[in-house]
C-alpha cells in the first residue's frame, strides 16, 4: 500500500497557543497529527501531554486537574506534568510502563511553542524571531483562526502579496502591489521578498493610519518586505510614508532597506506563524504590531479588529482553493514569477521533511544480481 506523503517537518517549533490561552485548565489541540492537551502549573510553567490515557486512551482533556496533576476522565488515572503515572485506583502497584508522551514547550514572544519530534533535538534558540509581540517601542494584538487548508497554502498566500490587489481592494489591495518590481533572495532557511512602491494614492487602510499616525495626506512611498523561517514562519514589514521623505532607499528593490529613512511614515509588522493541525487543516495564528499612537488601545482593539476582517477574505479563498484541489488531485500547477518567494519556502520545508525521512535500505549489488538470476 502506498504510504501517504508527508507534508510538515516534526522537528521544529510550532506555536500551539497564545499564552492567554493557557491558564490552570485542560486545552486539548491537534498539532502536526499528534492530539495534545496543554495546562498551565500553578507555578505559570506550561506543560503539554500526550491527550491520551495509557490505559483505554480516553482523552486526558476530558478529566481534570488536581494540582499540577492531571486525572484521567474514565478511571481515575494520574499523570504528573513529565506524563508519568502516579496512582493507579485500587492498586498500589504502579504499572511501570504507565505514561504518556510529553512534550517539550516553551513560551517566547507571547506564544506557547511545542516541539512535536525528536525531543533531544529541542533547542529553544531555534524559535522564530516574533520580539514585535511583545516589545514595547511596539504596540501588537492578534488572533488565532483554524482554516480548513493545508498550511502551506497559507504560506503561499504570505509569500505573494499580490493578491491583494484581487482579494483586499477594500482595504489594502491596490494595482500598485501587483505591478511593482520585486526582489526574491533566499537563505538556507529563510526567503525574502521585497517590494518597494513609489509615488502612489495609499490603500484605504494605509490612508488612515498615516492621517492618524502623522495627520498627513497625500501621495506616499509604499514597502513590503516579507520574510518566510521554514518551517512555517511568515513576517512582513509594512508601511507607508510620505513621498520622497528617505523612506524608499537609494536603488529601490535594488538598494539597502537599512538605508530606509521611516521617520515621516507610519510602520506596522505582520506577524504570522501556522501549524499544520491535520493534512488539511492548520492553527494560523496572527498579529499586528505598530510603533506608533502607542498609547492608544482604542487604535489596537480597531486595528485587531481591521486586519481579522481582511483575513476573513483571505480564509474563504484558501479553504475553496483546498476543496478544489481536493476535487482535482491530478492537476498540475505551473509557477508564475510572482511565485518565486512561495517556491523558495516550499524548497525549505521539503529539504526540512527530507532530513527526517529514515534512510533507505541499500539492497548489496551480489543480493540484487542473485535476485535477477532467479
Amino acid at each position: 500500500m502506498k504510504s501517504k506523503k508527508i507534508t510538515f517537518p516534526l522537528n521544529a517549533w510550532y506555536a500551539a497557543a497564545y499564552d492567554v490561552e493557557v491558564k490552570h485548565e485542560l486545552l486539548a489541540r491537534t498539532i502536526c497529527n499528534q492530539k495534545i492537551v496543554i495546562y498551565r502549573m500553578e507555578n505559570g510553567n506550561v506543560a503539554a501531554l500526550e491527550d491520551a490515557c495509557w490505559h483505554r486512551l480516553l482523552p486526558l482533556s476530558m478529566g481534570r486537574l488536581e494540582g499540577d496533576e492531571v486525572v484521567c476522565g474514565y478511571h481515575g488515572l494520574v499523570y504528573n506534568a513529565s506524563g508519568r503515572c502516579t496512582h493507579m485506583p485500587s492498586q498500589e502497584t504502579l504499572n511501570p510502563s504507565a505514561c504518556v508522551r510529553s512534550y517539550p514547550v516553551a513560551e517566547k514572544h507571547r506564544f506557547i511553542w511545542i516541539w512535536p519530534g525528536d525531543p533531544a533535538l529541542a533547542d529553544e534558540s531555534l524559535i522564530p524571531d516574533l520580539h514585535w509581540n511583545h516589545d514595547p517601542a511596539w504596540a501588537a494584538d492578534g488572533r488565532l483562526i483554524t482554516v480548513k487548508c493545508d498550511y502551506r497554502l497559507v504560506i503561499d498566500n504570505l509569500m505573494d502579496l499580490t493578491h491583494e490587489t484581487f482579494v483586499h481592494g477594500s482595504s489594502i489591495g491596490q494595482q500598485a502591489v501587483a505591478e511593482a518590481p520585486f526582489v526574491a533572495t533566499h537563505g538556507e532557511r529563510t526567503a525574502t521578498v521585497t517590494r518597494w512602491m513609489e509615488d502612489i494614492d495609499a490603500p484605504p487602510f494605509w490612508a488612515g493610519q498615516i492621517k492618524q499616525g502623522l495627520d498627513y495626506v497625500g501621495k506616499v512611498d509604499r514597502w513590503q518586505i516579507i520574510k518566510f523561517e521554514a518551517p512555517c514562519t511568515v513576517v512582513i514589514d509594512v508601511g507607508v510614508a510620505e513621498t520622497g521623505t528617505g523612506a524608499i532607499p537609494v536603488g529601490g528593490n535594488q538598494g539597502d532597506a537599512s538605508t530606509s529613512n521611516r521617520a515621516r511614515g507610519v510602520n506596522g509588522y505582520v506577524l504570522n506563524t501556522i501549524t499544520p493541525a491535520t493534512d488539511g487543516t492548520c492553527h494560523y495564528f496572527w498579529a499586528f504590531a505598530r510603533n506608533y499612537c502607542l498609547t492608544e488601545q482604542r487604535m489596537t482593539h480597531q486595528l485587531r479588529e481591521g486586519v481579522a476582517g481582511i483575513f476573513r477574505e483571505d480564509e474563504h479563498v484558501l479553504e475553496a482553493q483546498q476543496v478544489a484541489m481536493d476535487e482535482h488531485l491530478d492537476h498540475q500547477f505551473y509557477n508564475l514569477n510572482i511565485d518565486a518567494g512561495s517556491m523558495w519556502a516550499r524548497r525549505m520545508i521539503d529539504n526540512m521533511i527530507a532530513k527526517e525521512a529514515p534512510p533507505k535500505s541499500i539492497i548489496p549489488i551480489h543480493a540484487a544480481a542473485h535476485e535477477e538470476a532467479r
